[in-house]
């Protein structure tokens, strides 16, 4: 059997329509079923995986070892869509077979309430498994990006030892590198000067909890986390839907963060708005980031005297209208539109991007020219 033939016969799934005539062994075979459980299900349900858990468990247990991580956590997410999975993940013995990532979090937060105590634990170690590999992807570039932020815009060239930047220092004194020594003395120090404690910033990130941004608050509550420790900032988080909770205590802890947003529901920006005012103490200190769709469902009108005003007292205000990898989101265009009008910048940011954004957000430059250089598109006033 070619290649090509072998290819096209598990793409086009060997019914009689297929044209391949070719019949497949061994491992394609086994992932040829995987792929049939899932996909082929016309009306009669030939396909599928019924709803027995300890089938699904051996289903997923398959698909793990045929496929690669990406390909596994495409196809846990058609099985939850296609075959009504959410409920069987609520079975423990199902949750250890799944292999963890953001969308099953948010999956398991959308059922919070609905887990039986038997499969608690186990929840909780697997948004507490995701939560960790975010902590170890994200937190040193966003650390990084921030602290540099802060002290950047204060260097001095006659630093303190801890305050020195070397990077810039050794690049200033090349000219003075000894070869016979294979070090560079430097002549000139390059260095951060240390910020007074009433400059500090606040950082206020504003969540959703609509469904649709569940992968978004699963992202943004562990960047809260690490914003939280680092000491120049004050940072708060603040969840909605048609009420307003403030998770800021929780902040030490993002699993318990995550099990405190109750996602689904209906959508009130114009109140989180009303709320996060109160909060705010410095206004031309703050950076408030608004994570939101924009599909309101309070006052419209009120919603952007609010973000106007908002704006008017000096806060840098950025709406993401997704916080996550999974590309342009559905959202409000109309809402998108009146707020780049007033000048807030309004798109949608990958985690990878968001520690830069927030240095470029907190020495407070143009986010907009930011996101040009960055290749990501912003919402444009209705009549651009």
């Amino acid at each position: 059997m070619s290649e090509r033939l072998r290819r096209w016969r598990m793409i086009l799934g060997g019914e009689d329509a297929d044209g391949t005539g070719t019949e497949l062994s061994g491992v394609d075979a086994k992932r040829d079923s995987t792929l049939k459980a899932l996909y082929d299900r016309d009306e009669d349900r030939r396909g599928g995986l019924g709803n027995s858990s300890p089938r699904v468990a051996r289903w997923l247990g398959d698909i793990r070892g045929y496929f690669p991580s990406s390909v596994v956590q495409v196809m846990q997410r058609d099985a939850m869509e296609r075959l009504g999975l959410r409920e069987l993940l609520l079975e423990p013995e199902l949750l250890e077979s799944v292999q963890p990532d953001v969308h099953l979090v948010g999956t398991l937060l959308s059922l919070n309430h609905a887990i039986p105590e038997r499969s608690r634990d186990t929840a909780r170690a697997v948004v507490r498994k995701v939560v960790d590999d975010l902590e170890k992807r994200l937190a040193q570039p966003t650390r990084q990006a921030v602290t540099g932020a802060l002290h950047r815009a204060n260097r001095t060239n006659r630093p303190r030892q801890s305050d020195i930047d070397w990077n810039r220092t050794i690049l200033k004194n090349l000219k003075h590198y000894q070869p016979d020594h294979h070090t560079v003395v430097p002549e000139r120090l390059v260095g951060y000067g240390r910020r007074l404690p009433n400059v500090s910033k606040q950082i206020v990130l504003c969540l959703d909890q609509s469904g649709s941004m569940a992968s978004s608050v699963v992202y943004a509550s562990v960047f809260g986390a690490v914003l939280a420790s680092i000491r120049s900032l004050r940072t708060q988080i603040i969840a909605f839907d048609t009420s307003v909770v403030d998770l800021t205590d929780s902040l030490t802890d993002p699993v318990e963060l995550l099990f405190g947003i109750q996602l689904g529901g209906g959508t009130d920006i114009n109140a989180a708005l009303a709320y996060c005012q109160t909060r705010i103490e410095t206004p031309r200190d703050t950076v408030l980031v608004l994570v939101t769709d924009l599909y309101e469902g309070g006052n419209e009108e009120e919603m952007m005297q609010r973000a106007q005003a908002l704006k008017a007292e000096g806060v840098q205000v950025v709406c993401l209208l997704a916080l996550s990898d999974d590309g342009a989101p559905a959202y409000d265009h109309d809402n998108a539109a009146a707020l780049a009008a007033m000048g807030i910048p309004t798109f949608a940011c990958t985690p990878d991007k968001f520690p830069d954004l927030m240095s470029t957000a907190i020495q407070n430059q143009d986010i907009t020219t930011w996101a040009a250089a960055n290749d990501i598109p912003v919402a444009a006033p209705a009549d651009e």
